[in-house]
């Protein structure tokens, strides 16, 4: 394996605690990187297991594949190069009937974030790109800045990036793109440092990280795709299948709390009628009313972990029980 796609997965024990992955059994992992949990889940699904792996990237796909042979020779696999958001047709194309184990790992792999020509680091200089997938988006963050209107700009960096100064960013860019386009990081770092008062760069990190966040979840519909993911993994999840998600930013864990809750809602009838007329049946059992977060051991040793929350659910059998007599 290259040494770019040699990471430590997050919160690897608590990941095959809670999916518990049994010989034989279909596992994905929807975010494969440098299949770090795959490796895990493969030998404990082997002999005759299958391991689906999909990402974005075709280096991580050859990384992980020549890691899985080597490192757990003759597992059963399928890696395929997709957006989870698709996971309807990569599951379809993957030709399994159901799936017993989905892990979605949210966070950007390193080697994506790292590669100068990405665009993707504020500490780099390179073109405005941050396209997870350019072969198939057209989506450049450059377009975004230079065509985006102030209002919506400003809309995505206040809410993609929790960043309090997203008027002054968004207005600060509309009067410099006037001036010339904007094609690259340093240009839009320049550009975010002089629309922020002096105080609050001096604290809170890199002035530009949360302008870069927003801008790379709008460029890669970050936000729809785990949503039109999360939908999917629960419709083929098998009866007692196990969907395990990592998220990073409030915005994902969002997502993930309000399709699971959605998910697992029974019955809305008014409380006074005797019989069920709504048919709503539970769809998944929720196993984390609060998100599981990695031991401060984890922390200290793999800072990436800090801000992870892990949640769980658990696909039921929901084609009992509509209508009748209430519980």
């Amino acid at each position: 394996m290259t040494d770019e796609y040699r990471h430590v997965p997050v919160m690897l024990q608590e990941v095959l605690d809670q999916l518990a992955p049994k010989p034989g059994e279909v596992v994905c992992d929807c975010t494969l990187g440098g299949a770090g949990h795959t490796v895990e889940l493969a030998r404990r699904i082997a002999p005759d297991g299958l391991s689906l792996g999909i990402d974005q990237d075709d280096a991580a796909l050859a990384a992980a594949s020549e890691r899985i042979g080597r490192e757990v020779p003759g597992a059963r696999h399928l890696f395929l190069k997709g957006n989870f958001g698709d996971l309807d047709d990569l599951l379809v194309q993957a030709e399994v009937p159901e799936v017993d184990c989905f892990l979605f790992d949210l966070g950007v792999s390193s080697p994506q974030l790292d590669a100068p020509e990405r665009g993707f680091s504020y500490r780099e200089d390179a073109p405005l790109d941050m396209r997870m997938d350019p072969g198939e988006n057209t989506l450049t963050a450059a377009e975004v800045v230079n065509h985006y209107n102030e209002a919506d700009l400003a809309r995505i960096l206040r809410a993609y990036g929790d960043e309090r100064h997203a008027s002054s960013i968004a207005r600060e860019i509309v009067r410099r793109r006037q001036k010339a386009p904007i094609e690259t990081t340093f240009q839009l770092v320049d550009i975010v440092k002089a629309a922020i008062p002096a105080r609050d760069r001096r604290r809170g990190g890199h002035p530009a990280r949360k302008t870069f966040q927003a801008l790379r979840i709008e460029v890669n519909h970050e936000l729809e795709s785990l949503e039109r993911g999360l939908d999917a993994a629960i419709r083929w999840a098998s009866v007692g299948g196990r969907i395990c998600v990592i998220s990073y930013h409030s915005l994902e864990d969002r997502i993930v709390r309000h399709v699971f809750g959605e998910m697992s809602q029974g019955c809305t009838c008014p409380p006074d009628l005797p019989v069920c007329v709504c048919g709503n049946v539970p769809i998944v059992e929720v196993r984390t009313g609060r998100p599981i977060l990695p031991s401060e051991e984890e922390v200290e040793r793999n800072p990436r972990a800090r801000s992870a929350k892990m949640r769980v659910a658990v696909r039921l059998d929901a084609t009992h029980g509509n209508g009748g007599p209430r519980p």
